[in-house]
Parts: C-alpha cells; sequence; structure tokens
C-alpha cells in the first residue's frame, strides 16, 4: 500500500511524500518531468524496500521555499530529512536530475546515510567533449527525438494538452531553470569530488540517450571509486519507462 503525505522539510513548509513496501530504506528521485516519470520504478523497489518518493519542492504545483535556489540545497534537505527520520544505509535511486541530486547527497554524506546509488541517465556533472544537451532550447518534436530511442512512441503534441497540464509543464520547466539552469544541468566541481563516494554505485543508462551520451554516462561512472555502468538496449533518456524489464532485471542484479 503507498501512503501519500506532507512532511516537513527542516525549516521549510511541507514537503509531499510518498511512501509503499517495507525493509532496506530508498529514496525514489524523480528528474525533470516530475514524479509520474519515477513511479513505476518505485513500484518495483517498493516490492522489497521501503521506498520513499517525494516531490521537489517547486514541480508539479508545489512551493519551492525561496531557501532552495540550487541543486546542493535540495541534496542538503533531503539528506538532513533522512537523518531526522533515522534512517541509514539508504539506497537513493535518481533519475536524470535526480541522479544529480543523489550524487550531490553522496558526496555530503559523512555520517553513513547513503548505503548505495542508482544513477538513471543522470545529469549533474561536466565531462570534456561530451556536453549535456539544453533541452530547455527544444520544441517538443526535438526533445521526443534526443529523450526517447522510439520518438514516434512517446512523442506528446502540446497542441493537443489540457490546460492544467500545460500549466504544469510550465512550472516544473521554471523551476528547473531555477535550480539548474546556470551552469546549465551541471555543477563543475562535483565530478572530481565523486572519488570520495565509497558506497556501490550503479550507473544505469539508455543507449539511445541523446541528453546525456552513454560516453558521458561512462566517465560519470568511472568518477566514483566504486562506480559501474549498465546500458539499457532500444532506451533513451529513462529506460525504467521505455524498456522496464531490462531496466529493472539490471537493478535487481546489481541489488542482489
Amino acid at each position: 500500500m503507498t501512503t501519500d503525505r506532507a512532511i516537513a522539510l527542516p525549516d521549510d513548509p511541507a514537503l509531499t511524500l510518498s511512501e509503499s513496501g517495507s525493509g532496506r530504506p530508498a529514496l525514489v528521485l524523480h528528474g525533470g518531468g516530475g514524479p509520474a516519470t519515477v513511479a513505476g520504478l518505485s513500484a518495483h523497489l517498493a516490492r522489497t524496500r521501503h521506498t520513499l518518493t517525494p516531490v521537489h519542492p517547486g514541480w508539479d504545483g508545489t512551493r519551492r521555499p525561496d531557501r532552495l535556489t540550487r541543486i546542493a540545497d535540495l541534496a542538503t534537505a533531503y539528506l538532513q530529512l533522512l537523518r531526522d527520520r533515522g534512517l541509514t544505509d539508504v539506497l537513493l535511486v535518481g533519475s536524470s536530475l535526480g541522479g544529480w541530486i543523489a550524487a550531490e547527497m553522496a558526496v555530503r554524506d559523512t555520517v553513513g546515510t547513503v548505503g548505495g546509488l542508482v544513477l538513471v541517465n543522470a545529469v549533474g556533472v561536466h565531462v570534456e567533449d561530451e556536453p549535456i544537451r539544453d533541452v530547455l532550447t527544444l520544441d517538443a518534436r526535438g526533445l521526443a527525438e534526443h529523450a526517447w530511442h522510439d520518438a514516434e512512441r512517446y512523442y506528446v503534441d502540446p497542441a493537443g494538452l489540457p490546460a492544467a497540464e500545460l500549466a504544469r509543464r510550465r512550472g516544473n520547466t521554471a523551476t528547473m531553470r531555477a535550480l539548474a539552469g546556470d551552469p546549465y544541468m551541471h555543477d563543475p566541481e562535483l565530478l572530481g569530488r565523486l572519488g570520495g563516494v565509497r558506497v556501490p554505485a550503479l550507473l544505469l543508462w539508455g543507449e539511445s540517450d541523446r541528453i546525456v551520451t552513454p560516453a558521458y554516462g561512462a566517465a560519470y561512472a568511472r568518477a566514483f571509486a566504486n562506480g559501474r555502468l549498465a546500458l539499457v538496449p532500444a532506451a533513451g533518456h529513462l529506460p525504467h519507462i521505455e524498456q522496464p524489464e531490462a531496466t529493472f532485471a539490471l537493478l535487481d542484479a546489481h541489488l542482489a
């Protein structure tokens, strides 16, 4: 059973958090598309783990406190939330921008709160000669072509979307721009700090991603002390949506 509730971030108003399952804790962090993009991932993990899935402040109509101006601020707030709840050995699972948050949490963890990382087509680092595609400059067709292996299947014409959905997407984009727009989608110092992260890090990567390429993912994985890249064929930026069986098989093998 999944429970949705509002909880307090340190020194700030309520955070929307879904919890389900039991066992070792796992924090699932969504990317720019919002919490719906990791719903299947959370449900899969909840079969064997106590899974917590927050809505990042500012996404899906929630309020972003003024003090949250960088991805690092959000990482610090989530770390404090886990510590306040007495959670340790937490598996962090992050998709895209959520993977960046997870990596920032790991480099800041000094007390064993983080027990492992699974980053799915994560952004967050600067890799020479492998630039992150600026999705804020793409129209809906261009975004589909960069994000999906099968762009025709997943392309959605915004002209056919209800006004409420368009407003949700605009709000999410505005928050993403505020937190991650300058420098675009990365922390210039993060790559060099990842070597201090000793917990296992699995980087799952859709082979057809044109936002952050597999070569970018390989450099990201090499930066960790204990990192490994696993590719998902016929998948783009969200392999857990486009190829869920293959993605979950790689995830389960790693966690086993």
